[in-house]
């Protein structure tokens, strides 16, 4: 079914389908149209769940916690402030393995207080535990929920999983969105359905967050760590299983276009990429060979994936919506300039910070970003850091 939806829309339809057993969440914008529509489908009887109308982000987190300790498929969003509320609770949640699903509308952080879109939040949890799925449309964002609980459920991942999508540039975006058939989804949840994870059962006893030291504190983290290791290989199995089932494709850990025999690559995530592939398609017209390579997954880090990518280009543009402090650089820039050791003839790499509350990414900015790398591989002396938001 073709309907015309807002990011945030899409994301509420991608919960609905997913047939989650209880959603607790506390409205902060941009996320709060989610959760006015996710209250509308409980109000009108589609969402057949319990709906916890929680005081705060801290509680909503510990709220789906303690429900996918039971055993249910569970559900919460947030953005900004809410998100800091609730790290205590979301890295109790991730160090429980807990196979919640959230959403994370990302947005400036308390940190100087931004009520605009930026990645400053999102960046702020990297290492909390949680897988970060990272979409540019609001199709993808629907998609990219629906996928998520295939990947927390699986039995050999079972790890929280975030969809976090550009606060008001996708959130309050309205674009087509095919919203698939209930049955379907329902078929490509099943493996999943009976997942082997604990829950709560009378009569059984089970033993939920232990406190624990040293060699068998350090075994919970080594098994995490390599859940994480595996979610890559699962991420991309997944999709490559979803597009069989619904026909479409997101190119897995890390989207690319025209990247094949691009000497220039423009990287990124969210949705300034749809711009940045209008600039790429104009500089190959002017015969610059440039490509584009979107981070859809943030974590775990794609570092082998990236570094194929990578492997024989001369130069990258990193478009950084977020600032990483003590690095002089955004966090996608960090931690790509990370995977050119495992190169033999690594690009040269230069960040460009944009984007920052709300303000635009244009096609002028990314133009000026491909052309200032195109000028520094002539020689030009060029700052490894550049801020466009001043242009």
């Amino acid at each position: 079914m073709i309907k015309v939806l807002t990011g945030n829309k899409a994301a509420a339809n991608g919960v609905l389908l997913s047939r989650p057993d209880v959603v607790a969440m506390y409205p902060i914008t941009p996320q709060t149209p989610l959760a006015e529509e996710l209250a509308h489908f409980h109000a009108e009887g589609q969402l057949k769940c319990e709906m916890v109308e929680v005081e705060g982000e801290h509680t909503a987190m510990s709220v789906i916690t303690g429900a996918g300790v039971a055993g249910g498929r569970v559900f919460t969003a947030t953005s900004s402030w809410g998100l800091a509320y609730m790290n205590e609770a979301l890295m109790y949640c991730a160090g429980m393995r807990i196979p919640a699903v959230m959403v994370d509308v990302t947005r400036e952080t308390p940190s100087m207080r931004g009520v605009g879109g930026g990645r400053q939040d999102i960046m702020s949890i990297r290492d909390s535990g949680w897988i970060q799925i990272e979409p540019e449309t609001c199709q993808e964002i629907l998609d990219s929920v629906i996928m998520a609980y295939r990947l927390a459920e699986d039995p050999e991942v079972l790890l929280p999983v975030v969809v976090a999508y550009d606060g008001f540039y996708l959130s309050h975006l309205s674009e087509r969105v095919d919203i698939p058939n209930q049955e379907d989804v329902d078929k490509f949840l099943e493996p999943v359905k009976n997942s082997t994870r604990p829950n709560l059962v009378s009569g059984k006893n089970l033993h939920f967050s232990p406190s624990i030291v040293g060699k068998e504190f350090a075994e919970y983290r080594y098994k995490t760590m390599q859940a994480f290791e595996r979610a890559k290989s699962k991420i991309e199995a997944i999709e490559k299983e979803f597009a069989a089932s619904f026909g479409r494709h997101y190119g897995g850990l890390v989207d690319t276009y025209r990247s094949e025999d691009a000497e220039i690559l423009i990287l990124t995530a969210g949705s300034c990429a749809g711009t940045a592939r209008v600039v790429i398609d104009q500089a190959r017209e002017k015969g610059i060979k440039a490509g584009l390579a979107r981070m859809r997954v943030f974590r775990p880090y794609p570092r082998e994936r990236l570094a194929e990518i990578l492997a024989g280009k001369k130069g990258v543009a990193v478009l950084d919506r977020s600032i990483c402090l003590g690095w002089n650089c955004g966090h996608l820039h960090m931690e790509a300039k990370a995977v050119l050791a495992d190169l033999v003839n690594p690009p040269r790499m230069f960040d460009f910070i944009d984007g920052l509350c709300n303000t635009d990414i244009t096609s002028d900015h990314i133009e000026k970003a491909l052309y200032v790398t195109v000028a520094a591989l002539k020689g030009k002396e060029t700052a490894e850091t550049n801020w466009l938001i001043w242009d």
